[in-house]
């Protein structure tokens, strides 16, 4: 039997209740399968991080940078390895764009996400017809 490994859904809910204004844009695009289809869940952990958006069907994580990202550079790529290695491919925004440009960062995402097959779409529970 598969070991459960329990997640920290208090942090990840913190998170969201604090999200800035660039992920709760971001978000709204997002949410809801409003991508071409694909589902995006929100501080999800990979590894010992907590990443902003990540689409497991597309293994693709959404990462958004504020300020303070133009000074852990270093950090940041290590992150990025990190979450690489366990499979994802990493996007990473500055806040700035998302909120300056949105259409152009969906574009960016939507590009990355039809490099991987298309979701299958979600049981209706009812059969063919």
């Amino acid at each position: 039997m598969p070991e459960f490994k329990s997640r920290n859904t208090r942090r990840a809910r913190e998170l969201r209740n604090h999200a800035t204004d660039a992920e709760k844009l971001l978000w709204r695009h997002l949410s809801r399968r409003q991508l071409a289809g694909w589902k995006f869940s929100r501080q999800l952990p990979v590894g010992p991080f907590f990443c902003d958006f990540v689409c497991r069907e597309a293994k693709l994580v959404i990462e958004l940078d504020g300020g303070q990202h133009a000074l852990q550079v270093r950090q940041d790529a290590s992150r990025t390895q990190l979450i690489e290695s366990e499979g994802f491919r990493v996007l990473r925004f500055w806040n700035h764009d998302v909120l300056g440009n949105p259409d152009g960062v969906l574009t960016r995402i939507g590009e990355a996400l039809t490099a991987c097959p298309p979701p299958t779409p979600p049981a209706s529970g009812r059969g063919a017809r």
